[in-house]
């Protein structure tokens, strides 16, 4: 995560950044020959074709929308909780980190110059623009010829950046669908070739043979004409299983390796699993039997949480009250654990811990517990 600005030690004492123009999330995660090179191609692709993508993705960002949230300053929760143009900031924050890496959220003012709305950029039109030590200097937010500068400021910014860990970019975080991305290409490409084998019949591949009984063999431009006419008209997924018409000495001999050889349906649900992992999220909650990792549905629900969710609320949550923290001093938020279904077991094992301890005061417990201390405690 990285705030806009610089807010402790002096101003020589920053270490120099780079100030190359690296990809940012997908892109720089791709590999030759998976998929388009774009953000915007990879979306469509990996999140609006793709249901594994999608439903992992919604699975963490509602969830962590509609999780109760706790905070220092009752205007926090209002601000992060509200809408704006429509839009759950919460919710396009947590898709924003899975899918591109970064979040953007643009602090919009009343004539007061107090908070007045939170809203989520979309990350593929910003960039950053640094200073001569490689240093954040303000966002540009671009959307066709129209370029916005959002000029930053240590104390009150007028965007916060929450991004996740790049190993190789000083500037811009790396988002989870380009280490997916492979098994994206992989898990559409099989549902694309088994609906092409649908739409023809379900035909299997095999060999044209050439056998007109005499012994004789195609002349070179025969054969040459065949082989154009093969590569046009029967290879590649599109036209998997197509029937063809076959003359003078031709006839089809299926091989021994068909698609339910290949195991299609096996293909794609290991791809399947490697999607779910790359976000995080437990394949049984998206319709993939045979983990056995997780005993049952609650248990699964509670990894997801404790695994996914709440490290991406950790990131968002805490990453606004650092960026408000210049118009509510000593600003805190956070999800309020004590109130989430699926972790109300794991309340219930600390509190019986914790009531077992005698040699703890009643407020080392609250505290514990994470409660306020009580009267007289």
């Amino acid at each position: 995560m990285k705030l806009f600005g610089w807010t402790s030690g002096r101003e020589e004492s920053r270490p120099v950044l780079s100030r190359g123009v690296a990809t940012y999330g997908v892109g720089a995660a791709l590999r030759e020959g998976f998929g388009p090179p774009s953000y915007d191609a990879q979306v469509r692709e990996g999140y609006a074709r793709n249901p594994v993508v999608q439903r992992a993705v919604r699975l963490v960002m509602e969830a962590l929308g509609s999780a109760p949230l706790v905070a220092s300053h009752a205007e926090l929760i209002a601000l992060a909780t509200g809408r704006s143009g429509g839009q759950v900031l919460i919710e396009a924050a947590a898709a924003h980190l899975l899918l591109h890496g970064n979040a953007y959220i643009q602090v919009l003012r009343d004539t007061g110059g107090n908070v007045a709305e939170l809203y989520a950029l979309r990350p593929e039109r910003v960039s950053v623009e640094l200073d001569a030590g490689g240093w954040p200097a303000a966002y540009r937010y671009k959307v066709g010829e129209r370029t916005t500068r959002l000029t930053g400021d240590a104390v009150r910014p007028e965007v916060v950046h929450l991004r996740f860990f790049n190993p190789i970019d000083d500037h811009y975080g790396l988002g989870c669908l380009g280490a997916a991305a492979g098994a994206v290409a992989i898990h559409n490409a099989a549902g694309e070739w088994n609906k092409a084998l649908l739409d023809n019949a379900a035909r299997p591949s095999g060999a044209l043979v050439y056998d007109p009984g005499d012994g004789s063999t195609l002349a070179p431009d025969q054969f040459q004409r065949l082989r154009a006419e093969m590569d046009a008209s029967f290879s590649g997924g599109a036209n998997a299983g197509r029937p063809m018409l076959l003359e003078g000495g031709l006839k089809w001999q299926a091989l021994g390796l068909s698609p339910a050889d290949m195991d299609f349906a096996g293909t794609r649900a290991a791809a399947a699993r490697e999607i779910a992992l790359a976000f995080g999220v437990p394949p049984m909650l998206l319709g993939q039997p045979g983990d056995a990792t997780y005993a049952n549905y609650k248990e699964a629900n509670r990894a997801l949480w404790r695994q996914a969710i709440l490290p991406l609320a950790g990131t968002i949550l805490t990453g606004l009250a650092q960026g408000l923290n210049g118009w509510f001093e000593g600003a805190t938020l956070a999800v309020d654990l004590n109130a989430v279904p699926a972790l109300a077991e794991d309340r219930a094992t600390l509190w019986r811990s914790v009531t077992a301890a005698d040699f703890l005061t009643a407020q080392e417990k609250r505290q514990m517990v994470g409660l306020e201390a009580g009267e007289g405690a």
